[in-house]
């Protein structure tokens, strides 16, 4: 506790006097609210609309967690796929590459074309943002297993499932919670994309009516919850590595 005190003081400060002179500057140059609110004033729209943005809050989140599950097992699925069966990861894994370059932005107009306004291509958006981290740090823990324990394994009479099960995916955990971590984030703002395209309701629902409307403080109480649902997202998974991973420490002890 003490560590994460010494370690959380320094940015705490500068949050603080970043926020110190945007409030001073706000007021003393007399920069109107439409263009730059002050931060008091966007903590009170924060405070004041709660009931105007709640929902479209609630929104986000239920699509946020549903796309990332979704993606997150399309994810472990297919590194564990390619990662078994070594000649479709030789075919495969190019094209996944290649699909990272086409941008989200150009193929969601795509997708509502083919699917409609519903939720299936916001879905589809969250997916596709979502499993690309995970695929590729899960197949790069199964990679980094030692040779030497998967050489026991095999002269103790393992077959492939109970190595891949005993000893590479416990050592792949690290990674994948890497990838889990990096999607939790993309996650977020995949779903705010995806509302951009139609939604009934959402955080980008939210900003775009603000911004149409010049309420930039508006603006910015939807950019901090969604950074607030970002970090909460990898904190939680944080906590949920740590505890999967626990054994780790209980052999360094040991």
């Amino acid at each position: 506790m003490n560590n994460v005190i010494q370690k959380g003081w320094r940015p705490t400060s500068v949050l603080i006097l970043l926020l110190l002179f945007w409030e001073l500057s706000s007021r003393w140059m007399g920069i109107p609210e439409w263009l730059l609110p002050a931060p008091t004033a966007i903590v009170q729209e924060g405070i004041s609309g709660w009931s105007a943005y709640a929902p479209h809050l609630f929104s986000t989140i239920r699509l946020t967690l549903t796309g990332f599950t979704i993606g997150s097992a399309v994810g472990l699925a297919v590194a564990t796929l390619l990662h078994l069966i070594p000649k479709v990861r030789e075919a495969v894994y190019p094209l996944l590459i290649l699909s990272q370059n086409i941008p989200i932005i150009v193929l969601a107009p795509l997708l509502v074309i083919w699917f409609g306004f519903g939720v299936l291509p916001k879905l589809i958006i969250i997916v596709l943002v979502c499993f690309f981290p995970i695929a590729v740090a899960t197949m790069d823990g199964f990679r980094q297993t030692k040779n030497e324990y998967i050489h026991y394994m095999k002269m103790a009479g393992a077959t492939q499932s109970q190595i891949f099960r005993k000893v590479e995916w416990p050592y792949a955990l690290p990674s994948i919670f890497s990838g889990l971590k990096i999607s939790a984030t993309y996650s977020v703002m995949g779903a705010v994309i995806s509302e951009w395209l139609g939604a009934n309701k959402g955080i980008g629902v939210y900003m775009t009516l603000a911004s149409s409307s010049f309420r930039t403080d508006r603006v910015f109480v939807a950019i901090f919850f969604i950074m607030m649902l970002s970090l909460l997202f990898f904190l939680l998974i944080t906590q949920l590595e740590k505890w999967a991973t626990r054994w780790k420490g209980e052999n360094a002890r040991g």
